[in-house]
């Protein structure tokens, strides 16, 4: 099973109500075993508002959409990740976006795949090097 950690904006998407194949990845592909941080679940309700209103979908069918990506997703604590996994990816996402930090660091620590949406964070972490992308979409 590979692991895939999916950043904010992949999960943000999953929610959107036509976002069909990005659901159908992170709950179907059975050799992909989803992960994300914990931080993500903050970022979600911060902008629930938004979310509402660009899923076309009743509030309460965006909560029993986001209660199943709880249950699929398996949400990390940033604070288990190693120092040596932070600092790795603090120095390859410190000029791109900072914030992005965790989801690289947890990607390194599970020795996985990172799924973003950020095609800015994409495109410079490949240009460091940083080959672990996942390219579904």
């Amino acid at each position: 099973m590979i692991p895939l950690v999916v950043d904010t904006n992949i999960l943000f998407s999953s929610l959107l109500g036509k976002s069909v194949a990005i659901r159908e990845t992170l709950f179907s592909v059975p050799d992909l075993k989803p992960y994300s941080c914990k931080f993500a679940i903050v970022e979600l309700f911060k902008h629930k508002d938004k979310l509402l209103k660009c899923s076309g979908l009743e509030e309460d069918e965006l909560l029993e959409l986001f209660y199943y990506l709880m249950t699929k997703v398996e949400f990390y604590n940033e604070d288990a990740i190693s120092d040596a996994s932070l600092e790795k990816a603090y120095a390859l996402c410190k000029d791109i976006d900072v914030k992005d930090t965790v989801f690289v660091a947890l990607t390194i620590e599970l020795n996985g795949l990172l799924w973003t949406g950020d095609k800015q964070l994409a495109k410079g972490l490949k240009q460091k090097g940083f080959s672990q992308l996942y390219k579904k979409l």
